[in-house]
Parts: structure tokens; sequence; C-alpha cells
């Protein structure tokens, strides 16, 4: 069993900057795939970024592409959102989500962080 617990949310003007934090209970590198999603009020949950645990690769949606970047650090069982750039309609919940159940980034995942809010104002 994995839990996963986010940290790093928060309410910023547009333009502002916000790192998101994904702490693990286990050595991340066990997990095929860590991603971000998001989910905002009468929206559907959306893939915001996903890095590989093989390689190191690394994919975005193209709404926060050159704005955001997923990162993971294994020695820490954690991963990273750094987020720049921020825009109002980035407002949401964000979940981090580990051990990709599908062949895209964006399916499923086995294990879910309880979400941290990120609140952008313009």
């Amino acid at each position: 069993q994995v839990q996963l617990v986010e940290s790093g949310g928060g309410s910023v003007q547009a333009g502002g900057s916000l790192r998101l934090s994904c702490a693990a209970s286990r050595y991340t590198y066990s997990s095929n795939c860590m991603g971000w999603f998001r989910q905002a009020p009468g929206k559907e949950r959306e893939g915001v970024a996903a890095i590989y645990s093989g390689g190191g690769s690394t994919y975005y949606d193209d709404s926060v592409k050159g704005r955001f970047t997923i990162s993971q650090d294994n020695a820490k069982n954690t991963v990273y959102l750094q987020m720049n750039s921020l825009k109002p309609e980035d407002t949401a919940m964000y979940y981090c989500a580990a051990d990709l159940l599908s062949r895209s980034w964006r399916g499923d995942y086995h294990y879910w962080g309880q979400g941290t809010q990120v609140t952008v104002s313009s």
C-alpha cells in the first residue's frame, strides 16, 4: 500500500508561482509512473503532467507546457510540480497519483492522494 500526501497549494495572483509536493510512503522508483491531475468545480478531472520512472520521461498537457515542470527526488520519495506563470484557469484541486494502470499517462492509477487546492486570482 502506498500513501500519497500532497502539499504546497495555496492562493496566488496571476503570474505567480507555486511548487506542489507529493510525498510517497515508499520508494517512488518502484512506481512505473507518477502523475499530477487537477479538477476544477463542475469539470472533469484532467491530467496535468506525468513522469515515468524508467527513463525519466515527462509528459504535459498542452495547457501547461512551458509553464509547469514535473520532477522526482527518489531520495526523498517525493514528486514535485513546479508551476510558473499561473493563470486563473489553473485554479483547481490538484491530485498526485502513482502506479499507472493504463497505457496512457492520462489514464487510471492505483494510488491517489487527497489533493491540495490551488487558487489563482486575476
